[in-house]
């Protein structure tokens, strides 16, 4: 029997089922029913009962809750309060810590048992009411400890508890008892660790899992299965695996990859759930479109750690399809619900200028500051930043003029692989005789090769590298106009590059060219600042206020040093300089100082002011006064009990009686000591009191520290997401499920928690995701894990 066939027969034998017979006739193939993520509802008082669901899909819905746990509500929830029996009772959250099984309802205030809601079995009636836990809700809250108390010791209790202990450890069925298959087992463990290092390894370099033709005899079956190839030829052990293992059982499917990079994502998502633990935080959103043409929201949440680390983590991919700002509004509270985590904690909101974003009526940060009032939103600084450089692009006639050549100049030297070949072999020659001429400087990374970049206005920093580019390859880019000029057979062609020469070879281009690179160097430095992921509001509010003092000392001092450079730059190469002192309207000198020069500042500090009037706010002014800069020279106890009035949630009347002595003492001691010394950034202070136990000492200075680092700054983060998603689901990976691309994301992004995840606790959560083929005993799971360490 040829290797074919045989596959054809395994292939086969393991698709078949009991249910079918040798009739000859067909029977209509029946819809086939799907487990979604949707069909997990966290509010136990929405949910509907377990035996409404299909029954195909019944088991995955029973793990998918039993992998999620009870509905318990994070600390900090405020439970409403009803008039009963004469007083106001509410739920305590502390009946969580006694009743694991407990669960809470926010739509029906009601408490639902997990256990019985999972695998509760009609029966005789109870007069505790087994029923009444499982789906209708508990609501008398003034003797509820002693009803729990009796619901927790009935027979129906104890026995859905058993049968979900029964059912998650399918190992204690008769049948598996007297199964032995030790050698199976061991080679499907070692399937199984293969398939999970191919899969990591996939994940990590964002490459594709699956090929066009995955057939035995594909030469090509895609890069999933051909590393499982190129492993059995380097491993003895895991050929045999493979080779001698069962043939339904391989762990090379579809499904199989999918299921291995699920557990993988949900193992990241739960290190990261677990370094927020119920602290405060941010969030960060923006939408792009992937190349499928769908619109996907990625969420980032920025927190303090417990080292007093600002942290921002990737919490997932959302697929929405409508980009207003209630259905924006909708999907930010349907991942932070389903992840478990209270709106509550929400502590600021950090977007884009979009309206649907933005806006003060109708936008997704007043919808969500509506539901919360201590979600603060802040416009993204480095975006901020970008329109300030798009606007002062286009602040004078002249400089507007300068600014349209720029991308001719680009496009007209960059048009033909040949056009880039000649500019790149120019540029080249230029450099050795320089070198040669001791002009500039060798050495590692110096004087590396480049080619002209156009600029966007969507891309950050892009102004200021074309223009750098432009002034660096100065010589070749007019050889390669010059070559065009010459060799353009159509007139247009000829007249285009006669006159790009001409204007390059203007004083106005040159002086322009300067003055920009000048400015925009300023601001490229500030936006590279913005875009740090530990960067805090308090730190930024300086750099800005530190850019505007740059810009105006260059409005007073800076126009003698750039015109020396702009002559110096014109008798390098030849090129005479205009007489200043002739008059049109007005002299040359004034119109290049005064028209150019000054209005270009002018407008730089003008949108800076404009852009960034949220600076100013009372809030912010507030947070300022923690700056740690010369010794903690601006801080400043009113300012600090303000800002504790405006979080008014999170100190009470004795907090806010108590701060005032907490402040001083903490300035008088900072102040003297030496781990402080030089401190510039409040994200250090931060560390340094959590090093030295001071967060403990002063508890009430650390919270408004705290949160002052969680409001956000820029939405880079965001950004970078987007970069990572146009790696992953690419033009030939366009039909990329939402779910699939959602998980490979999180591994992708957040790969140093990834790389820190274990192949055993990866193993424990893929097996507990659905019925396997065959499980690992926890004993092979250890081994597994102690070959790998």
């Amino acid at each position: 029997m040829s290797k074919r066939t045989l596959l054809t027969y395994f292939s086969s034998s393991s698709s078949s089922t009991p249910l079918e017979t040798n009739d000859n006739t067909r029977q209509p193939k029946m819809p086939r029913v799907e487990f979604r993520c949707s069909d997990i509802i966290s509010d136990p008082g929405l949910r509907k009962p377990i035996d409404d669901y299909p029954s195909e899909i019944r088991d995955q819905v029973k793990r998918a809750y039993v992998l999620r746990g009870p509905t318990q509500q994070a600390l900090g929830f405020t439970y409403p309060r009803q008039w009963q029996s004469g007083e106001w009772r509410s739920f305590q959250h502390h009946w969580f810590g006694k009743y694991d099984w407990l669960e809470y309802s926010e739509a029906k205030d009601a408490a639902f048992c997990f256990y019985c809601y999972l695998f509760f079995q009609p029966g005789k009636p109870e007069k505790i009411g087994s029923n009444v836990f499982a789906k209708i809700g508990y609501e008398q809250w003034k003797k509820a400890l002693e009803k729990f108390d009796k619901h927790a010791a009935s027979q129906s209790h104890c026995n859905s508890r058993s049968n979900c202990d029964d059912f998650m450890n399918q190992r204690t069925s008769v049948a598996r008892k007297f199964e032995k298959h030790t050698e199976e087992e061991s080679r499907y463990k070692i399937r199984l660790t293969s398939s999970i290092d191919v899969a990591r390894f996939l994940i990590m370099q964002a490459d594709a899992f699956r090929g066009h033709d995955e057939s035995s005899t594909s030469l090509n079956k895609g890069t999933y299965r051909e590393m499982i190839d190129w492993y059995k030829d380097k491993v003895e052990t895991v050929k045999d695996a493979y080779n001698n293992g069962y043939k339904n059982c391989q762990m090379l499917s579809p499904d199989i990859q999918k299921d291995i990079t699920k557990a993988c994502a949900e193992e990241v998502t739960a290190v990261i759930l677990d370094e927020i633990h119920g602290r405060k935080f941010s969030v960060l959103i923006d939408e792009s479109q992937d190349v499928s043409i769908k619109e996907q929201m990625a969420m980032i949440l920025r927190f303090v750690n417990d080292e007093g680390k600002v942290m921002e983590r990737f919490l997932g991919l959302k697929h929405i399809e409508k980009c207003t700002s209630v259905a924006l509004k909708e999907a930010l509270l349907s991942m932070i619900s389903s992840h478990k985590l209270s709106i509550s904690k929400l502590h600021g909101q950090g977007y884009d200028g979009a309206s649907n974003m933005r806006g003060e009526f109708n936008g997704v940060q007043k919808l969500i500051h509506d539901e919360n009032p201590y979600a603060f939103y802040v416009h993204c600084f480095a975006h901020q930043l970008q329109l300030v450089v798009v606007a002062v692009s286009t602040s004078t006639p002249a400089i507007a003029d300068f600014f349209n050549y720029v991308p001719l100049i680009v496009n007209t030297v960059g048009a033909s692989c040949m056009r880039k070949d000649v500019l790149l072999a120019k540029h080249h020659d230029k450099l050795l005789e320089k070198v040669e001429n001791c002009e500039i400087a060798t050495g590692r990374g110096l004087n590396q090769e480049s080619s002209l970049a156009r600029p966007g206005d969507t891309r950050w920093g892009s102004h200021l590298k074309t223009l750098l580019r432009i002034l660096v390859m100065w010589e070749a880019i007019l050889e390669v106009l010059e070559i065009v000029k010459k060799d353009s057979i159509k007139p247009t062609c000829n007249g285009g590059a006669f006159g790009l020469i001409g204007k390059m070879k203007t004083f106005d281009f040159v002086f322009i060219l300067h003055l920009m690179i000048e400015l925009l160097s300023i601001t490229d430095n500030l936006s590279r600042a913005l875009q740090r992921k530990d960067q805090d509001i308090v730190e930024a509010m300086h750099l800005i206020m530190g850019v505007k003092e740059r810009l105006q000392d260059t409005r007073d001092n800076g126009w003698e040093p750039l015109f020396k450079r702009v002559k110096s730059f014109y008798d390098k190469n030849q090129i005479k300089v205009p007489n200043m002192d002739k008059e049109v309207n007005v002299t040359n000198m004034h119109f290049y100082h005064v028209e150019i020069f000054l209005a270009a500042i002018d407008a730089i500090l003008t949108e800076m002011n404009h852009r960034f009037s949220e600076v100013s706010s009372e809030l912010l002014v507030c947070m300022a006064a923690l700056n740690p800069r010369n010794s903690f020279s601006s801080f400043d106890v009113d300012k600090l009990v303000r800002l504790a009035e405006i979080y008014a949630e999170d100190f009470d009347v004795g907090h806010i009686l108590l701060l005032p002595s907490e402040l001083k003492e903490f300035h008088v001691h900072v102040r003297n000591n030496k781990e402080f010394l030089g401190c510039t950034e409040l994200s250090k202070v931060a560390e340094i009191m959590v090093k030295t136990k001071m967060n403990t000492s002063y508890p009430l200075v650390y919270r408004l520290i705290e949160l002052t680092l969680i409001l956000p700054v820029a939405t880079a983060s965001v950004e970078r997401v987007f970069s990572a998603m146009s790696l992953i689901k690419t033009d030939l990976c366009n039909k990329m499920g939402d779910e699939w691309l959602n998980d490979l994301m999180i591994c992708y992004v957040e790969k140093e928690i990834f790389r820190s995840i274990t192949n055993e606790k990866i193993i424990q959560r893929f097996e507990a995701m659905k019925k396997r083929r065959m499980l690992l005993t926890q004993k092979n799971i250890v081994v597994a894990a102690n070959e790998e360490a």
